[in-house]
Protein backbone atom coordinates (compact mmCIF):
# COMPACT_ATOMS: atom_id res chain seq x y z
CA UNK A 1 0.00 0.00 0.00
CA UNK A 2 1.38 3.40 -1.00
CA UNK A 3 0.87 5.99 1.74
CA UNK A 4 1.75 9.54 2.69
CA UNK A 5 2.30 10.20 6.39
CA UNK A 6 1.44 13.62 7.89
CA UNK A 7 2.63 14.35 11.42
CA UNK A 8 4.69 16.74 13.51
CA UNK A 9 4.85 15.99 17.23
CA UNK A 10 6.44 13.13 19.17
CA UNK A 11 3.01 11.48 19.45
CA UNK A 12 3.18 10.58 15.74
CA UNK A 13 6.68 9.05 15.78
CA UNK A 14 5.84 5.48 16.93
CA UNK A 15 3.28 5.11 14.15
CA UNK A 16 5.71 6.42 11.53
CA UNK A 17 8.43 4.00 12.65
CA UNK A 18 6.04 1.04 12.66
CA UNK A 19 4.78 1.86 9.16
CA UNK A 20 8.32 2.33 7.85
CA UNK A 21 9.29 -1.18 9.03
CA UNK A 22 6.16 -2.96 7.78
CA UNK A 23 6.74 -4.57 4.34
CA UNK A 24 3.08 -4.09 3.50
CA UNK A 25 3.53 -0.32 3.13
CA UNK A 26 5.57 2.07 1.05
CA UNK A 27 5.82 5.56 2.53
CA UNK A 28 6.02 7.82 -0.50
CA UNK A 29 6.59 10.96 1.60
CA UNK A 30 6.41 12.32 5.12
CA UNK A 31 4.65 15.68 5.42
CA UNK A 32 5.49 17.75 8.48
CA UNK A 33 5.47 21.36 9.62
CA UNK A 34 8.31 23.66 8.51
CA UNK A 35 11.30 23.96 10.84
CA UNK A 36 10.52 26.43 13.63
CA UNK A 37 12.62 28.49 16.05
CA UNK A 38 13.16 26.47 19.22
CA UNK A 39 14.80 26.85 22.60
CA UNK A 40 16.39 29.88 24.18
CA UNK A 41 18.58 30.57 21.18
CA UNK A 42 15.52 30.45 18.88
CA UNK A 43 17.49 28.48 16.30
CA UNK A 44 15.53 26.66 13.61
CA UNK A 45 14.78 23.11 14.65
CA UNK A 46 13.15 20.15 12.95
CA UNK A 47 10.01 18.46 14.25
CA UNK A 48 10.32 15.02 15.92
CA UNK A 49 8.59 13.51 12.87
CA UNK A 50 11.10 15.07 10.47
CA UNK A 51 13.99 13.72 12.52
CA UNK A 52 12.46 10.23 12.51
CA UNK A 53 11.73 10.41 8.77
CA UNK A 54 15.27 11.42 7.86
CA UNK A 55 16.65 8.70 10.13
CA UNK A 56 14.58 6.19 8.15
CA UNK A 57 15.69 7.63 4.80
CA UNK A 58 12.24 8.89 3.85
CA UNK A 59 11.40 11.85 1.63
CA UNK A 60 10.21 14.88 3.65
CA UNK A 61 7.85 17.59 2.39
CA UNK A 62 7.22 20.69 4.54
CA UNK A 63 4.52 22.97 3.13
CA UNK A 64 3.98 26.24 4.95
CA UNK A 65 0.25 25.81 4.43
CA UNK A 66 -1.65 22.66 3.55
CA UNK A 67 -4.29 24.90 2.01
CA UNK A 68 -2.15 25.91 -0.98
CA UNK A 69 -1.97 24.98 -4.63
CA UNK A 70 1.56 23.64 -4.21
CA UNK A 71 0.42 21.23 -1.47
CA UNK A 72 -2.61 20.16 -3.52
CA UNK A 73 -0.34 19.54 -6.50
CA UNK A 74 2.02 17.45 -4.40
CA UNK A 75 -0.76 15.11 -3.31
CA UNK A 76 -2.15 14.86 -6.84
CA UNK A 77 1.27 13.89 -8.19
CA UNK A 78 1.97 11.43 -5.39
CA UNK A 79 -1.50 9.82 -5.63
CA UNK A 80 -1.24 7.61 -2.52
CA UNK A 81 -3.70 4.89 -1.61
CA UNK A 82 -4.15 6.48 1.83
CA UNK A 83 -2.91 9.44 3.85
CA UNK A 84 -2.23 9.00 7.57
CA UNK A 85 -2.58 12.15 9.71
CA UNK A 86 -1.35 12.09 13.33
CA UNK A 87 -0.75 15.24 15.39
CA UNK A 88 0.09 17.20 12.26
CA UNK A 89 -1.12 20.63 13.34
CA UNK A 90 -2.97 21.86 10.25
CA UNK A 91 -6.50 21.31 9.00
CA UNK A 92 -6.84 19.37 5.76
CA UNK A 93 -8.73 21.30 3.02
CA UNK A 94 -12.02 19.71 2.07
CA UNK A 95 -10.98 19.77 -1.60
CA UNK A 96 -8.24 17.20 -0.89
CA UNK A 97 -10.24 14.73 1.15
CA UNK A 98 -11.74 12.71 -1.69
CA UNK A 99 -8.51 11.94 -3.54
CA UNK A 100 -6.86 8.90 -1.84
CA UNK A 101 -8.55 5.57 -2.55
CA UNK A 102 -8.81 4.66 1.15
CA UNK A 103 -9.17 8.24 2.38
CA UNK A 104 -7.37 10.37 4.95
CA UNK A 105 -7.04 8.41 8.19
CA UNK A 106 -6.45 10.09 11.56
CA UNK A 107 -5.29 8.64 14.87
CA UNK A 108 -6.96 10.69 17.61
CA UNK A 109 -6.09 10.48 21.31
CA UNK A 110 -9.59 10.05 22.73
CA UNK A 111 -12.65 7.87 22.44
CA UNK A 112 -14.46 10.01 19.92
CA UNK A 113 -16.85 11.78 19.96
CA UNK A 114 -15.48 12.73 23.39
CA UNK A 115 -12.67 15.29 23.49
CA UNK A 116 -12.59 16.51 19.92
CA UNK A 117 -9.88 19.08 19.38
CA UNK A 118 -6.21 19.84 19.87
CA UNK A 119 -5.57 18.71 23.46
CA UNK A 120 -7.64 15.59 24.26
CA UNK A 121 -5.03 14.01 26.55
CA UNK A 122 -4.60 17.14 28.66
CA UNK A 123 -8.31 17.84 29.14
CA UNK A 124 -9.17 14.23 29.94
CA UNK A 125 -6.72 14.37 32.87
CA UNK A 126 -7.75 17.88 33.94
CA UNK A 127 -11.38 16.78 34.03
CA UNK A 128 -10.56 13.81 36.24
CA UNK A 129 -11.36 11.06 33.72
CA UNK A 130 -10.26 7.54 34.67
CA UNK A 131 -10.59 6.15 31.15
CA UNK A 132 -9.76 7.42 27.70
CA UNK A 133 -8.71 5.74 24.48
CA UNK A 134 -7.51 6.06 20.92
CA UNK A 135 -9.56 6.22 17.76
CA UNK A 136 -8.81 5.77 14.10
CA UNK A 137 -11.24 7.78 12.01
CA UNK A 138 -11.73 8.90 8.45
CA UNK A 139 -11.16 12.64 8.19
CA UNK A 140 -13.97 14.81 6.88
CA UNK A 141 -14.46 18.58 6.73
CA UNK A 142 -15.45 19.07 10.39
CA UNK A 143 -12.99 19.05 13.30
CA UNK A 144 -12.63 15.41 14.41
CA UNK A 145 -16.17 14.68 13.27
CA UNK A 146 -15.47 11.92 10.75
CA UNK A 147 -16.74 8.33 11.01
CA UNK A 148 -15.01 6.01 13.47
CA UNK A 149 -12.99 3.08 12.12
CA UNK A 150 -11.55 1.43 15.25
CA UNK A 151 -11.12 2.25 18.94
CA UNK A 152 -9.17 0.99 21.95
CA UNK A 153 -10.17 1.99 25.48
CA UNK A 154 -7.36 2.78 27.93
CA UNK A 155 -7.12 3.38 31.67
CA UNK A 156 -5.68 6.65 33.01
CA UNK A 157 -3.48 6.08 36.05
CA UNK A 158 -4.45 8.16 39.11
CA UNK A 159 -1.01 9.82 39.14
CA UNK A 160 -0.29 9.71 35.39
CA UNK A 161 0.79 12.98 33.78
CA UNK A 162 -0.08 14.16 30.29
CA UNK A 163 3.41 13.36 28.88
CA UNK A 164 3.31 9.88 30.41
CA UNK A 165 -0.15 9.11 29.08
CA UNK A 166 0.72 10.57 25.68
CA UNK A 167 3.75 8.29 25.33
CA UNK A 168 1.69 5.24 26.27
CA UNK A 169 -1.13 6.15 23.89
CA UNK A 170 1.29 6.77 21.03
CA UNK A 171 2.77 3.28 21.42
CA UNK A 172 -0.68 1.69 21.63
CA UNK A 173 -1.89 3.65 18.61
CA UNK A 174 0.91 2.58 16.26
CA UNK A 175 -0.29 -1.02 15.70
CA UNK A 176 -3.88 0.21 15.58
CA UNK A 177 -3.03 2.42 12.59
CA UNK A 178 -1.53 -0.55 10.74
CA UNK A 179 -4.45 -2.82 11.61
CA UNK A 180 -6.93 -0.18 10.45
CA UNK A 181 -5.21 0.26 7.09
CA UNK A 182 -4.99 -3.47 6.43
CA UNK A 183 -8.59 -4.08 7.42
CA UNK A 184 -9.78 -1.17 5.26
CA UNK A 185 -7.93 -2.68 2.30
CA UNK A 186 -9.67 -6.01 2.90
CA UNK A 187 -13.07 -4.35 3.28
CA UNK A 188 -13.45 -5.52 6.88
CA UNK A 189 -14.33 -2.15 8.45
CA UNK A 190 -17.67 -0.39 8.25
CA UNK A 191 -17.18 3.26 9.32
CA UNK A 192 -19.52 4.25 12.14
CA UNK A 193 -20.86 7.86 12.27
CA UNK A 194 -20.18 9.70 15.51
CA UNK A 195 -23.03 10.41 17.90
CA UNK A 196 -23.14 14.21 18.01
CA UNK A 197 -25.12 14.10 21.27
CA UNK A 198 -22.06 12.65 23.03
CA UNK A 199 -19.53 15.14 21.64
CA UNK A 200 -17.26 17.10 23.98
CA UNK A 201 -14.35 19.37 23.16
CA UNK A 202 -10.66 19.69 24.06
CA UNK A 203 -9.55 23.16 22.96
CA UNK A 204 -5.99 24.21 22.26
CA UNK A 205 -4.12 24.93 25.48
CA UNK A 206 -3.48 28.56 26.39
CA UNK A 207 -1.27 30.01 29.10
CA UNK A 208 -4.26 31.17 31.14
CA UNK A 209 -5.51 27.60 31.50
CA UNK A 210 -2.67 26.99 33.96
CA UNK A 211 -3.76 29.60 36.52
CA UNK A 212 -4.92 27.78 39.66
CA UNK A 213 -8.08 28.49 41.60
CA UNK A 214 -7.39 27.43 45.18
CA UNK A 215 -11.14 27.22 45.85
CA UNK A 216 -11.06 23.93 43.92
CA UNK A 217 -10.49 20.81 45.99
CA UNK A 218 -6.99 19.30 46.15
CA UNK A 219 -7.78 16.46 43.72
CA UNK A 220 -9.04 18.91 41.08
CA UNK A 221 -5.89 21.01 41.49
CA UNK A 222 -3.73 17.86 41.28
CA UNK A 223 -5.52 16.93 38.04
CA UNK A 224 -4.53 20.31 36.60
CA UNK A 225 -0.90 19.84 37.67
CA UNK A 226 -0.86 16.44 35.92
CA UNK A 227 -2.89 17.42 32.90
CA UNK A 228 -1.20 20.72 32.07
CA UNK A 229 2.36 19.37 32.18
CA UNK A 230 4.73 20.40 30.71
CA UNK A 231 2.97 23.49 29.30
CA UNK A 232 1.43 25.75 30.41
CA UNK A 233 1.94 24.06 33.76
CA UNK A 234 0.00 24.87 36.93
CA UNK A 235 0.82 28.26 38.38
CA UNK A 236 -0.33 30.85 40.87
CA UNK A 237 0.72 34.23 42.21
CA UNK A 238 3.27 34.57 44.99
CA UNK A 239 4.35 37.98 46.26
CA UNK A 240 3.25 39.52 42.99
CA UNK A 241 5.17 37.08 40.79
CA UNK A 242 4.12 34.02 38.84
CA UNK A 243 5.00 30.76 40.57
CA UNK A 244 4.63 27.25 39.15
CA UNK A 245 3.77 24.58 41.68
CA UNK A 246 3.84 20.78 41.92
CA UNK A 247 2.23 18.63 44.57
CA UNK A 248 -0.34 15.98 45.42
CA UNK A 249 -3.46 15.75 47.60
CA UNK A 250 -2.63 15.33 51.27
CA UNK A 251 -4.21 12.49 53.18
CA UNK A 252 -4.39 14.75 56.19
CA UNK A 253 -6.16 18.11 56.10
CA UNK A 254 -3.53 20.35 57.73
CA UNK A 255 -5.20 23.55 58.92
CA UNK A 256 -7.81 23.17 56.20
CA UNK A 257 -9.98 25.79 57.88
CA UNK A 258 -7.62 28.53 56.66
CA UNK A 259 -8.35 30.65 53.58
CA UNK A 260 -7.72 28.64 50.37
CA UNK A 261 -4.25 29.36 49.06
CA UNK A 262 -2.75 29.69 52.55
CA UNK A 263 0.65 28.00 52.89
CA UNK A 264 0.99 25.92 56.05
CA UNK A 265 4.18 24.36 57.43
CA UNK A 266 3.50 21.24 59.50
CA UNK A 267 5.35 18.00 60.26
CA UNK A 268 8.33 19.07 58.10
CA UNK A 269 5.99 19.42 55.10
CA UNK A 270 4.44 22.34 53.26
CA UNK A 271 0.72 22.29 52.58
CA UNK A 272 -1.52 24.61 50.59
CA UNK A 273 -5.11 24.94 51.74
CA UNK A 274 -7.61 24.13 48.98
CA UNK A 275 -11.38 24.17 48.75
CA UNK A 276 -13.81 21.78 50.43
CA UNK A 277 -11.57 21.33 53.48
CA UNK A 278 -8.73 19.70 51.51
CA UNK A 279 -4.99 20.36 51.25
CA UNK A 280 -2.30 19.96 48.62
CA UNK A 281 1.06 18.71 49.87
CA UNK A 282 3.53 20.95 48.07
CA UNK A 283 6.44 19.06 46.47
CA UNK A 284 8.20 21.75 44.43
CA UNK A 285 7.85 25.34 43.29
CA UNK A 286 9.42 27.66 40.75
CA UNK A 287 9.11 31.42 41.09
CA UNK A 288 9.49 33.14 37.71
CA UNK A 289 13.10 33.95 36.94
CA UNK A 290 14.34 31.20 39.26
CA UNK A 291 14.95 27.47 39.05
CA UNK A 292 12.59 24.79 40.29
CA UNK A 293 13.30 23.83 43.92
CA UNK A 294 11.89 21.42 46.48
CA UNK A 295 9.14 22.60 48.81
CA UNK A 296 11.60 22.71 51.71
CA UNK A 297 14.09 24.82 49.75
CA UNK A 298 11.26 27.08 48.64
CA UNK A 299 10.22 27.64 52.26
CA UNK A 300 13.79 28.31 53.38
CA UNK A 301 14.75 30.50 50.43
CA UNK A 302 11.59 32.61 50.58
CA UNK A 303 11.54 32.81 54.39
CA UNK A 304 7.84 32.23 54.48
CA UNK A 305 5.88 34.28 56.96
CA UNK A 306 2.88 32.98 58.87
CA UNK A 307 -0.34 32.84 56.85
CA UNK A 308 1.31 33.70 53.52
CA UNK A 309 -0.89 32.78 50.61
CA UNK A 310 -0.64 31.71 47.02
CA UNK A 311 -2.90 33.65 44.73
CA UNK A 312 -3.29 36.58 47.10
CA UNK A 313 -2.09 38.89 44.33
CA UNK A 314 -3.00 38.65 40.63
CA UNK A 315 -0.63 36.50 38.55
CA UNK A 316 0.96 38.18 35.55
Amino acid sequence: MRIVFCGTSEFAVPSLRRLAKDPGFTIEAVVTQPDRPRGRGRKLGASPVKDAALEAGLHVYQPEKMKSESAAGFFRRTAPDAVIVIAYGQLIPASMLGEPRLGWINLHASLLPKYRGAAPINWAIVNGESTTGITTMRIEEGLDTGPILQQIEMHIGPDETAPELSARMAETGAPLVIETLKRLERGEITPVPQDERQATHAPLLKKEHGRLDWMLNARAIYNRIRGLAPWPGAYTAFRGRLCHVWGAPAAEAAAATEIPGTIIAASRQLYVVCGAGTCLRLEAAQVEGRTRVSARDFANGMRLAANERFGAEPAK
